[in-house]
């Protein structure tokens, strides 16, 4: 079966401001539909809304916070890993004196930090694992050279890492440091480790939009009764485009959130001819980038979020158990997600002595069937479901998703609750939302949603003959603990 979408629907706003124009409007060309004709036709003057509520944003509000800001950046630290793990290359297997086997630190497991050569916190006399795809090895670290990645080490089992079947190789171990031995008598320890945090950071960008109508459209009567999201109504078409300008700038501040890219050094935009000012278009570091960067990504199994066997949501909690990721989490999903979850959690039912299951309130038959799931519990996660209508709508990412399937975003799980993040402007640790927009703001200007109008219209600020709207908003959105997150792709 396949579903033709419907063609010819206006979905893109009149290009000349404040103009009723017959691209908006029914056009009645010469003929027997024309005006001059001898009978008027019966029109329908509401303007009928067949999309519905168009408007997108409200996911930063369900799941974040606002917060102001007076500099051009804002930097926040996060904790690293309480225990020692890395990636390593198992090089030599009779190196060092006892001869028992060679590591070499590659990378720390937590790829969130940015691992410095020497910079491992392994020393003498810690007992570590050792695992290849030849097994596990317990071992005793013997010599550990100061700003040096080499680590030698005996085995408790064997006589060195060859016999017990581990292969040279470049990255193909893990070590983890679980505790440490000493003889009697024998001196202490004379090296310490740091504790390890990451400093992060994102800036603002500003934002604009801008509606200009003239004196005499702001006086033409129209004869279509115009309203919209914004709360305007009426029959002046400029009530209308100025709504729908507001409302489009207030879905551009929630999308540039999602969807904003930091810019790369390659491609610094600096041409003051083109922008009007000097300076750098740096972009801004949005949720998705965010979670591609430092978070989860699941690519599903076959396309879909979790199969009837629950594989790939297992798969999911197998990574927050890694990550120490929080019990409770929401996923805003986009319809083919949502459903294919509805579809594993009924799987998962009983169903009645029947074969069916009746609908809510009072199990009768004659209720509706409720199809939908809004939660569920899988180990010790609670998940919540809803709907991301960003994901969905055509004129959003919906239509980009269909375009480029391989790279489709189809929802994100959003950690729910709040994190522990050292403020470096306040100096003290903070309790905030893990998602939360940061917006310019002082005594002097608060830059979180400006709107101003000028012009001679209404009450007259300069000569000009028209009346100009200015929307401005200078914001990040701060994306802290995204190892916590995951972007379903």
């Amino acid at each position: 079966m396949a579903i033709t979408a419907g063609g010819s629907l206006n979905q893109v706003p009149g290009a000349i401001a404040g103009q009723t124009l017959n691209t908006n409007y029914l056009d009645f060309a010469a003929g027997t539909d024309d005006w001059a004709a001898q009978y008027l036709p019966e029109v329908m003057e509401k303007e009928s809304e067949v999309f519905g509520n168009r408007t997108i944003s409200g996911f930063l509000s369900q799941v974040g916070a606002e917060e102001s800001m007076t500099s051009d950046q804002v930097i926040w630290s996060e904790q690293g890993r309480l225990h020692l793990a890395y990636t390593a290359d198992v090089t030599s297997t009779t190196a060092g004196s006892p001869a028992g086997g060679r590591i070499t630190i590659a990378d720390h497991i937590d790829t969130n930090a940015t691992y410095v050569a020497g910079s491992h916190g392994i020393r003498v006399g810690d007992t570590v694992l050792i695992a290849t795809s030849a097994g596990t090895t317990k071992a005793y670290v013997h010599t550990a050279a100061a700003a040096s990645d080499i680590v030698d080490v005996a085995p408790y089992g064997s006589a060195d890492l060859g016999t017990e079947g581990h292969s040279t190789g470049s990255g193909n171990a893990r070590i983890m440091v679980y505790g440490s031995e000493f003889i009697k008598g024998a001196a202490g320890r004379t090296e310490a480790n740091q504790p390890e945090h990451v400093t992060l950071s994102n800036k603002p960008v500003i934002l604009k939009d801008y509606y200009e109508v003239s004196g005499s459209d702001a006086a033409q009567i129209g004869w279509v009764e115009v309203s919209g999201e914004d709360g305007q109504n009426g029959y002046l078409w400029y009530l209308k485009a100025a709504g729908d300008t507001r409302s489009r700038f207030s879905d551009y501040l929630e999308m540039a959130m999602l969807e904003g890219e930091l810019q790369g050094a390659a491609n610094d935009l600096t041409d003051s001819a083109l922008y009007g000012a000097t300076g750098n278009v740096t972009g801004t570091e949005g949720l998705f980038a965010a979670i591609t960067a430092r978070g989860n990504m699941s690519s599903g199994i076959n396309g879909v979020l979790a199969s009837l066997d629950l594989a790939e949501f297992d798969a999911i909690l197998a990574e927050f158990d890694s990550q120490g990721a929080i019990e409770e989490n929401m996923m805003f999903l986009n319809r083919a997600t949502s459903l294919a979850i509805d579809d594993m959690l009924a799987s998962m039912n009983s169903y009645g002595a029947q074969g069916t299951s009746y609908g809510v309130f009072d199990n009768s038959e004659d209720m509706a069937l409720n199809l939908g799931f809004s939660g569920f519990r899988r180990g010790s996660y609670d998940f919540y479901k809803s709907d991301f209508k960003y994901l969905n709508q055509k004129d959003a990412r919906g239509s980009i998703n269909a375009i480029d399937t391989a790279n489709a975003i189809r929802g994100v799980i959003v950690p729910a609750g709040v994190s522990s993040v050292y403020d470096q402007a306040l100096g003290k640790n903070l309790k905030r939302p893990f998602l939360h927009v940061r917006y310019r703001s002082s005594a002097t200007d608060n830059r979180k949603y400006k709107s101003w109008v000028v012009g001679g219209v209404g009450a007259s600020t300069s000569g000009n003959d028209a009346m100009e709207m200015h929307f401005l908003s200078e914001r990040c959105l701060v994306t802290q603990g995204a190892n916590n997150f995951m972007l379903l792709n």
